[in-house]
């Protein structure tokens, strides 16, 4: 058990407990400090208040962090659609719903589960809870992922992430009609000071861009395909969201009033390019909208 102790200072007064407590502590999530507030392992001057309890100058915090209890990753058969695999590198196309790697919470049914069936080598370089993970994309997310079945081939595969020659094409749908056929947003990326589960638009944030052009107008939607040149963490959905058209079916980042669907939001990773590790050769894979995205689509119509 890890204690960290801090006494609250003028610039710290605002926010409640738990989000104070993520805020001091960069690395722990806004969800995992409501968490210990709950259990009681956050004291305020030695007593436990609740999460909303908003902390005064002057207040002493102690933060009790209970010891990390490892769980073991099982393979599953979850017939993962396997797009393209050879001897170096795998491109699979996952369904919204999944999650990429296991943590604690969803130590099943991820990604990283399915890989361990269907694949007999995947590169070490993250780990024993990420083998052959090289990016990702968010649970209700669907499309494609490149996948490392050696350490050479990920480190190939991360190099071309940073030098922004991996191709990654999105097909979105979003609230609103936006009336330019091309768009380029460049804006930079960082956590909300607010809410640490979110992303937003911010001055001192990371490089973000993305490119989009409009496929097909409804009277209330528009049909998009993004093309990411940087990969923030849920850029394509805060930069709809920054222009005044956020995804449909958004929870995090959609309109208060809007329906959100078990489908998730509408964003399908539906193509990736990438020069291969040996071969040197650029491929390009491309998978097909999900039938819940076509059908809704149909419905526009």
């Amino acid at each position: 058990m890890k204690t960290i102790k801090f006494v609250v200072t003028e610039e710290q007064v605002g926010p409640r407990l738990d989000a104070l407590v993520s805020l001091y502590m960069p690395e722990m999530s806004r969800t995992r400090a409501t968490e210990l507030v709950r259990d009681g392992l956050v004291l305020i001057n030695g007593i436990v208040k609740k999460a909303k309890y908003k902390p005064q100058i002057g207040d002493e915090i102690e933060v009790s962090i209970p010891d990390v209890v490892p769980f073991e990753i099982f393979a599953e058969d979850l017939n993962l659609d396997i797009v393209y695999e050879d001897s170096s590198v795998v491109v699979v196309n996952k369904p919204s719903g999944m999650v990429v790697h296991p943590s604690f919470g969803h130590s099943s049914g991820t990604l990283v589960n399915g890989l361990m069936y269907a694949i007999n080598d995947l590169s070490g370089i993250n780990g024993r809870g990420r083998p052959g993970i090289v990016h990702r994309i968010d649970k209700d997310t669907s499309g494609l992922l490149m996948i490392a079945k050696n350490d050479h081939a990920h480190e190939s595969l991360s190099e071309q992430l940073r030098a922004r020659t991996v191709k990654r094409e999105y097909v979105a749908l979003v609230h609103g009609v936006i009336d330019h056929d091309l768009g380029k947003i460049d804006a930079p990326i960082g956590r909300d000071p607010k809410e640490r589960i979110r992303y937003e638009v911010v001055a001192n944030g990371k490089e973000s861009v993305t490119h989009f052009e409009v496929l097909q107008r409804f009277s209330d939607y528009t049909l998009v395909k993004c093309r990411l040149e940087t990969g923030r963490t849920h850029q394509i959905r805060v930069h709809m969201r920054y222009i005044g058209h956020p995804l449909k079916g958004d929870p995090l980042y959609g309109p208060r009033k809007t329906k959100v669907s078990d489908f998730g939001q509408f964003l399908h990773a539906k193509s990736i390019g990438f020069e291969h590790p040996e071969r040197g050769v650029f491929l390009v894979f491309e998978a097909d909208v999900p039938e819940e995205f076509t059908a809704f689509l149909n419905e526009l119509e």
